[in-house]
């Protein structure tokens, strides 16, 4: 199933910067999802390069800024054909507190310690990663429009919003893309981002595509203790033994298509952006070449209208919230 042609490229959204068709999602290269091995990490960074992927994507938060540091020497050394993308807006303390800013004056300090960290003069792609309801929008889009025009960004970037703060944030200065959870295990942006993404023009880049592991039809019996879905409702429990019963239509069109699950949860995430007409990038985490080639797989793939209808039902039947603090999210501002 492996192909080694490489990536179309395609547009984010009708402003946005080119890049693969599928991007590679680093934060598990560093922390969150159990032990990490840095020489296979590289190594998957350089085969997904050789593929095709362009669009590398961090956050200031993963790691602490550790995520950044570990791509430097890697974006440094092939700038001319990668896209970075990074984020500012969740605030680890330093007793493993969590916390959202969109502060102006916070953000300029935030894009300059991405800067610096990431060894580079300007960032492609910059999100705002999670929105604080009590900033006005005018405020932190108006700083970010800033760094534009500064040269620090190309393009901007919202992740976790809905339909209208995405609508009032483009009237202010054009976003790129949204980021936020999609897959056949989280469809909450379908309510109201997608809409105003196709509406505007916006690209959606779908984070955790593979529903953090879930869809892949291999999460381990027992989770490390470094391993943060060991705190998500949708792993645990009960939640988790029921939540693996709704992948049986799953698998039965992965055996059929002689596909593995991952490449049928990515293919129609694909399918989507026929079904929505956008652009879509989703950004599949992995940290081996043997599980990078089978998710780019994925864009062999073209699922029927049929098999489309037996998938659809996975996401209204899911145990269990996305996290265990909603307040944060878009999903629950929508809901």
């Amino acid at each position: 199933m492996a192909d080694r042609r490489r990536l179309k490229q395609v547009r984010l959204g009708s402003r946005g910067l080119t890049a693969g068709a599928q991007g590679l999602g680093c934060m598990g290269m560093s922390e969150f999802y159990g032990d990490t091995d840095e020489s296979a990490a590289r190594a998957t960074l350089d085969a997904a390069l050789e593929r095709g992927v362009t669009m590398f994507d961090t956050a200031d938060m993963y790691g602490r800024g550790d995520n950044e540091r570990f791509l430097a020497p890697f974006v440094q050394a092939h700038r001319e054909q990668v896209a970075i993308a990074t984020k500012f807006g969740s605030v680890r303390g330093e007793d493993g507190s969590m916390s959202v800013s969109n502060d102006p004056r916070y953000i300029r300090q935030a894009v300059d310690g991405s800067l610096s960290r990431l060894g580079l003069e300007v960032i492609d792609l910059y999100y705002m990663h999670r929105r604080d309801p009590t900033v006005p929008l005018a405020d932190s889009i108006g700083v970010m429009a800033e760094l534009v025009t500064q040269g620090k960004v190309r393009y901007l970037g919202l992740s976790e919003v809905t339909g209208d703060e995405l609508r009032e944030a483009n009237a202010i200065h054009p976003i790129a893309a949204v980021q936020s959870e999609w897959s056949l295990f989280t469809r909450d942006i379908e309510r109201t981002l997608v809409p105003a993404a196709t509406e505007l023009g916006v690209g959606v880049v779908p984070y955790s595509p593979l529903g953090r592991g879930f869809l892949t039809g291999s999460m381990p019996a027992r989770l490390q203790g470094n391993d943060v879905r060991t705190v998500f409702p949708r792993f645990t429990g009960e939640n988790a033994r029921r939540n693996a019963e709704l992948l049986t239509p799953l698998a039965r069109i992965a055996d059929a298509r002689g596909a593995s699950m991952a490449q049928i949860a990515l293919a129609w995430l694909h399918r989507q952006a026929v079904v929505q007409n956008l652009t879509v990038v989703p950004i599949p985490g992995t940290r081996t070449p043997t599980r990078l080639a089978e998710n780019l797989a994925a864009l062999e793939i073209t699922l029927t209208d049929d098999e489309l209808t037996r998938l659809d039902p996975i996401a209204e039947q899911v145990a269990g919230d996305r996290y265990p603090d909603m307040t944060e999210t878009a999903g629950s501002r929508e809901s």
